[in-house]
């Protein structure tokens, strides 16, 4: 697409519109709309700060619009999905909401049919479908962007989640390196009641970061 991100003033994050969720980000006094899922929504930072969003440019017969994601992997995830006949891009974005890119790609490698069809509105034909359609690509694609789909342990020995590698990606969008990320992320783990829920372990390694415990 030619938009590859927008980073800018985070306007506004809407769950529950009618046309279902959305963010506004504000670039050079421009404000662009983007469909987005709650995932995604959870991820990117609070209302007024600055977000950098990857985009998808959908080009309908009558219409144009942006899909938003907090990372290019899931966005890049995303165009592939919508490229499955049968998928358009409500379903795409749906699936991407329930997944991200890490369980995606793990479920269509493995050929995890149930792990596919837990996203509503899809059924077990569907979700077949994609594993056949994608398998091989996703396969080359994994190797290509070594995006680490298992269920790694970092050199200390910590697993690293899908959860982790999110709340690790904002993060470093954030500012903090690398070693900051991980140093705090180790602490959030070891207290937090979901390890895979990025959004608590964000919570909480932002705490450690700004000197509270927990």
């Amino acid at each position: 697409t030619m938009i590859n991100y927008l980073k800018g003033k985070l306007v506004s994050k809407v769950d529950d519109s009618p046309t279902g969720c959305n963010v506004t980000v504000e670039v050079n006094n421009i404000g662009y709309l983007l469909l987005t899922s709650r995932r995604t929504n959870s991820l990117l930072p609070p209302e007024g700060q600055e977000a950098t969003v990857y985009t998808s440019l959908i080009h309908r017969e009558d219409t144009m619009y942006l899909c938003g994601f907090n990372t290019h992997e899931d966005r890049d995830l995303f165009n592939i999905l919508n490229g499955v006949s049968g998928i358009g891009t409500k379903t795409a974005l749906a699936i991407m909401g329930e997944m991200g890119a890490y369980n995606l790609v793990n479920a269509v490698i493995s050929g995890d049919v149930k792990a596919i069809s837990k996203t509503k509105g899809i059924g077990n034909k569907l979700a077949q479908k994609i594993i056949l359609e994608l398998k091989e690509k996703l396969t080359k694609w994994r190797e290509r962007v070594s995006l680490n789909t298992h269920d790694t342990v970092d050199e200390d020995g910590v697993e690293v989640t899908e959860g982790w590698l999110e709340a690790e990606t904002v993060l470093l969008s954030l500012g903090y390196t690398k070693k900051e990320a991980s140093v705090s992320l180790k602490k959030a783990v070891a207290v937090a009641a979901n390890k895979n829920d990025a959004e608590e372990l964000l919570r909480k390694a932002l705490q450690s970061l700004a000197g509270g415990e927990g």
